[in-house]
């Protein structure tokens, strides 16, 4: 498992050791644990790295540099690597923002090298590409419009906020991965991996509100009012952009039924609860 202390990855390595598994899991800083085997070390140093036999390689860290490292770092009896990138390859690819633009490029290409990588090998690979990842106190999506919410008891939309999403929750990519990790529909393929429900993006920050048992007080704000708000809200967004505001009315949707059908994928709908999390 490389990528085991972020969130998705978190899950993964907790749904394995529920299933009796006894993961190994990569790490840049030394860790000890009774029900994981963890490996010091950094991918981005694949010669250094001498990793055991495996035959299923997860990653949630950015799919290029496990293509630039599979090469060196696949074992014989590695039989499929599943990988995570992001439904913005699609949706953010011509973003006005520079580094956004660069971000998802370079994601973009590094699907396509790790296909090929995987192909030279004889390895199969499966990728999935999530769309607005939440787990309550731990993301940098859902969790940090909590924490706005809760410091200044209301929430700027630019227009009507009418764009809609399907916000999933980290613990579904997980179970989602292993499914797709053990399915040989899934092999070679790539997925998206939206939640299990549509909602406005208005919506979605009133059930963010509810969830904090908080009254709904969303305020619509014309381009010029919401940019003020923005720049007020910035420390808690430290990588934001203004063109958020925008995205707001545009639709972020993504049809599932592949996923559905080729590894069973059922995420939940989105309920979120943040008791003791922020």
């Amino acid at each position: 498992m490389i990528g085991a202390t972020g969130i998705v990855g978190g899950y993964i390595v907790e749904h394995l050791v529920r299933a009796g598994e006894h993961p190994l899991a990569l790490s840049r800083r030394q860790r000890q644990s009774n029900d994981v085997d963890w490996l010091q070390g950094d991918l981005t140093r694949p010669a250094e790295l001498n990793i055991p036999e495996a035959q299923t390689l997860y990653c949630t860290v950015e799919v290029g540099v496990l293509a630039d490292a599979l090469s060196r770092i696949a074992s014989p009896s590695l039989k499929r690597v599943v990988a995570f990138t992001s439904t913005s390859i699609v949706t953010k690819i011509n973003s006005e923002i520079p580094s956004e633009r660069e971000l998802l490029q370079r994601l973009a290409d590094g699907e396509r090298r790790l296909g090929a990588v995987c192909e030279q090998l004889g390895i199969e690979w499966t990728i999935l590409r999530p769309t607005v990842i939440y787990a309550e106190g731990r993301d940098g999506n859902v969790s940090r419009l909590a924490r706005l919410i809760q410091r200044f008891g209301f929430l700027p939309l630019m227009g009507s906020g009418a764009g809609l999403r399907q916000p999933v929750h980290a613990e579904d990519l997980a179970i989602g991965a292993i499914a797709a990790a053990g399915s040989p529909a899934a092999a070679n393929r790539t997925y998206a991996l939206p939640g299990g429900e549509v909602l406005s993006y208005r919506e979605m920050v009133g059930r963010i509100f509810d969830a904090l048992g908080k009254p709904r007080r969303i305020v619509s704000a014309p381009p010029v009012l919401w940019r003020l708000a923005f720049t007020l809200a910035k420390p808690f967004f430290p990588h934001a952009n203004v063109a958020m505001g925008n995205r707001m009315a545009k639709d972020m949707t993504f049809d599932a039924s592949t996923a559905m059908r080729d590894f069973g994928w059922k995420p939940r709908g989105f309920e979120p609860s943040f008791d003791g999390k922020l």
